[in-house]
C-alpha cells in the first residue's frame, strides 16, 4: 500500500461516499466495456443516461435547475472515481465541471431552466468549442463569426479537438459578434445540434491516448442560431466569461491528474512487488524503491498542492496566476511521475495491454489541453 496522502482540508465524509460510490459503480459497470468503448473511440449514450441516473451529471448545479445541489468538491470527488477505475475516456468533467458552470454562473435565468435539467439527466451531451485549426490557445484570434440578422445569428466557422464532439447535442460555441473589437467582439453562442441545418461533424479523431473519449472537428456553415441562444444575452461578454471560468477548468485538469498519478503508483507497486527478476521482486532492486519513493514524493508534494487550491476554489479565491501554475506544475509532474513508473515495468510497460501504458498514453494531452503549460508560465509570470 502506497504512504498515504495528507489528508485534504476540503475533502468532507459526502465527498468521500459519492467518491467511493462512483468508483464502486464506474469499476462494475463501465470497465468491463472500457476495451469496447477504445475500439469505438467514444462511449455510449446509454453510459450518459447512467451517469443522469445515479446522479454523477451536474453535481455541482443546485437542485433548482435539475442538478444534486453540491459543490465543486463533489466533481473533484468524481474526477477521482474516474481516475481510481481507470475511466480517462469519460467526458463528464467536460460537461458538468466546465459547460454547465458557463450556463449557470453566465447564462440567463431562462438559459439556465431550459438547459440545466436536461444535462443532469444526460439529455443534453455537452461539449465547448474553443479550439479551431491554426489558433491553438490564442482565443483573441478567433475566426468563427457570428452575424446578427433579426431574432437570430448565421454562425459559420469550424472547431477542431472538441472534448465529447461526436455525441454532444449542445455546444457552447466561442466566436466573434464584433471582428473589429478584438476580445470585446467575442461572444459565446449555444448551439443546440439536433436538427440544426449547416452543422456538421467532421472525423472523430484518432489520439495517442483518451481513446474511448471522443474528440472532433465540427464545421457550421450558415447555422442559424436563435438570439435567445446568446450565453447571457448580452454581445462581447464571451472573452470574459472564459477567463471567469478558465480557473475551475485548470483546476479540473490538475485534480484529474492526482487521480492518474494515484492509479500509476497504485499499478506499479504491485507490479513490482509481484513480477521477479534475477531471482527476486523488482521491489527488492535497490534502485526500484528510491525510484518509487521519488515517485512518491512527487505525488505528496501534487497533492498537498492541489489540496490547497481546492480549499481556495471553494471559498472563491483561486485566481488566473495560482490555477495556471498549479495546472503547470501538476501536469508536468504527472508526466514524469507517469514516465518514471513505465520504466519499471520494463518492456511490458510499453504494451497496450497494461494499464501503466495507457495512463502514460493518457497523460501526455495534461500538459496540453485547458491551455498550453508554456501559456500557464506565461499567464502567471504576468503577475509576478
Amino acid at each position: 500500500m502506497a504512504i498515504q496522502n495528507f489528508p485534504a482540508a476540503w475533502m468532507t465524509d459526502e465527498h468521500r461516499m459519492l467518491q467511493e460510490s462512483a468508483t464502486r459503480f464506474f469499476k462494475e459497470q463501465w470497465v468491463p466495456k472500457d476495451e469496447a468503448w477504445r475500439e469505438a473511440g467514444m462511449m455510449d449514450r446509454e453510459a450518459w443516461a447512467q451517469a443522469g441516473v445515479n446522479g454523477f451529471l451536474c453535481a455541482s448545479v443546485p437542485e433548482q435547475y435539475g442538478g444534486a445541489g453540491g459543490d465543486f468538491g463533489h466533481e473533484a470527488a468524481l474526477l477521482y472515481a474516474q481516475g481510481e477505475s481507470g475511466m480517462a475516456g469519460f467526458g463528464g468533467s467536460v460537461h458538468s465541471g466546465i459547460v454547465a458552470q458557463y450556463i449557470l454562473h453566465c447564462g440567463t435565468e431562462a438559459q439556465k431552466r431550459r438547459w440545466l435539467p436536461r444535462m443532469a439527466t444526460g439529455e443534453l451531451i455537452a461539449a465547448i468549442a474553443m479550439t479551431e485549426p491554426g489558433t491553438g490557445s490564442d482565443l483573441q484570434g478567433l475566426r468563427t463569426l457570428a452575424v446578427r440578422e433579426g431574432d437570430r445569428y448565421r454562425l459559420n466557422g469550424s472547431k477542431t479537438f472538441i472534448s465529447n464532439g461526436q455525441l454532444a447535442n449542445l455546444v457552447v460555441v466561442a466566436c466573434k459578434t464584433d471582428k473589429e473589437q478584438g476580445a470585446q467582439g467575442i461572444s459565446l453562442l449555444v448551439v443546440e445540434t439536433d436538427d440544426a441545418e449547416g452543422f456538421r461533424r467532421g472525423r472523430n479523431l484518432e489520439k495517442i491516448g483518451m481513446e474511448s473519449q471522443d474528440t472532433s472537428e465540427l464545421f457550421f456553415d450558415d447555422v442559424q442560431v436563435p438570439a435567445d441562444n446568446l450565453l447571457g444575452g448580452e454581445e462581447g461578454q464571451g472573452f470574459f466569461q472564459m477567463m471567469q471560468e478558465l480557473p475551475q477548468e485548470r483546476l479540473i485538469v490538475s485534480v484529474a491528474g492526482i487521480a492518474t498519478m494515484e492509479l500509476a503508483m497504485q499499478v506499479t507497486l504491485a507490479y513490482t512487488k509481484e513480477r521477479k527478476a534475477f531471482g527476486k521482486p523488482i521491489f527488492a532492486f535497490q534502485n526500484t524503491r528510491f525510484k518509487l519513493a521519488e515517485c512518491q514524493a512527487l505525488l505528496l508534494a501534487s497533492r498537498a498542492l492541489v489540496d490547497a487550491a481546492m480549499v481556495a476554489h471553494l471559498k472563491g479565491e483561486l485566481g488566473i496566476d495560482r490555477a495556471a501554475l498549479t495546472k503547470y506544475w501538476v501536469t508536468d509532474n504527472q508526466c514524469k511521475l507517469v514516465d518514471e513508473c513505465l520504466q519499471l515495468f520494463g518492456g511490458y510497460g510499453y504494451m497496450k495491454e497494461y494499464p501503466i501504458a495507457r495512463l502514460w498514453a493518457d497523460s501526455r494531452v495534461q500538459r496540453i489541453y485547458g491551455g498550453t503549460n508554456e501559456i500557464m508560465k506565461e499567464l502567471a509570470s504576468r503577475f509576478l
